[in-house]
């Protein structure tokens, strides 16, 4: 493995292959993808972004937004030599994932979208603005207890400590002035004309994720030529962290056929 800085973000770039580009979501870092990585090894040349404010790549002064997120990703992957690569999405990501595609068809291969949504309704675009204006005032603490109940299902807190400290600690090690852009770039973003796409997708989510609804994501699969949704049961929004196996096995599957 290798950690580049590329575009004025941290990437990390495994394995030799045709290339795969895997985008985190608000609160991530590149390591939600790693519970997959075993999917890639032999297989692939696998690209992940910590996102400008995200993780370990800074906010900067430039203002944040899902376009700025493309743009980004954009030129990475053109310097990287990432053309047609498989591209994968995680909630945020999967926004920045659909418009990354249509904007860009050539760097595209195909999709991946876990937890998707085309953009926040509105009513979590207000609560997303005043998660910021809360994580500016009070600091990551202030929110980690509400958003590990909203986002996690009640069967992963209550039988799977392992996810509920992955996700406490990722959120809780986040910049608050980079999260906070983050979350306002999210409340302004909107949907991508998957019309306009034209890639196969796959799709999955859990049952029980109140942010990237099933209903959200079944109606994306039905925009997109040769998508299809998978539903997780006892699941919530961090998919590749609450159900690494079965995630794992759907992208292994989708992607490579085994």
């Amino acid at each position: 493995m290798s950690t580049q800085i590329v575009e004025r973000m941290v990437v990390e770039i495994d394995g030799t292959g045709d290339p795969v580009v895997l985008i985190h979501g608000l609160g991530g870092t590149s390591n939600v993808w790693t519970p997959l990585m075993p999917v890639f090894t032999g297989r692939a040349r696998v690209i992940r972004f910590d996102l400008p404010g995200s993780g370990r790549s800074p906010l900067g002064s430039s203002a944040l937004s899902i376009q700025a997120f493309v743009d980004r990703i954009a030129k990475a992957m053109r310097v990287l030599g990432a053309e047609r690569a498989r591209v994968a999405g995680h909630s945020l990501g999967t926004i920045v994932a659909a418009h990354l595609a249509q904007q860009h068809s050539d760097l595209v291969r195909d999709l991946v979208l876990l937890g998707a949504l085309p953009a926040p309704p509105e009513p979590a675009r207000a609560g997303l603005k005043a998660r910021a204006a809360k994580v500016r005032e009070d600091g990551m603490a202030a929110i980690i207890d509400p958003l590990i109940e909203a986002a996690l299902s009640r069967d992963t807190r209550e039988k799977n400590p392992l996810a509920v400290a992955y996700v406490r600690e990722s959120v809780l090690r986040q910049d608050p002035a980079g999260y906070a852009a983050t979350c306002e770039a999210l409340a302004a973003a909107h949907s991508a004309d998957f019309a306009r796409i034209g890639k196969r997708a796959l799709l999955a989510t859990g049952e029980d994720d109140a942010i990237g609804t099933p209903a959200m994501s079944r109606d994306i699969a039905a925009r997109l030529p040769q998508a299809h949704a998978e539903i997780l049961p006892r699941t919530g929004h961090w998919t590749p962290i609450e159900r690494p196996t079965e995630i794992a096995r759907a992208v292994s599957q989708f992607w490579f056929g085994r």
